[in-house]
């Protein structure tokens, strides 16, 4: 199993979302994060003094996948976030080494 951790504007949750029920992916947690990359921010005048304001709103999606799901869902994600322009975002991927559903006390694939 990966998780799939993607870092997107947030303007991109809803398309994401719709793109991610399309090929039927519905368990994930959404967060709201603050952030800087490569942006690094933006400059704002308070009362005549510059401020550089360096984090973001972005927003955090986690999405826990057998293996061989892991390719269709990256590219997902791609395709649903991208514009082209810098601040788009990130994709980190993990290994998980068990899933365990409470209810039932499945293990593994079958707890996802």
């Amino acid at each position: 199993m990966k998780k799939i951790e993607a870092i997107i504007r947030p303007e991109a949750l809803e398309p994401l979302k719709e793109a991610l029920l399309k090929i039927r992916v519905n368990g994930l947690t959404i967060n709201q994060v603050l952030g800087c990359g490569k942006q690094h921010g933006f400059t704002e005048y308070i009362r005549g003094n510059e401020i550089i304001l360096n984090t973001l709103s972005k927003i955090e999606v986690k999405i826990v996948v057998p293996d061989n799901r892991m390719e269709e869902v990256i590219n997902t994600i791609l395709s649903a976030t991208e514009t082209g322009e810098m601040g788009d975002g990130k994709i980190f991927i993990y290994d998980v080494l068990d899933c365990i559903r409470i209810r039932t006390k499945e293990h593994g694939e079958n707890a996802l």
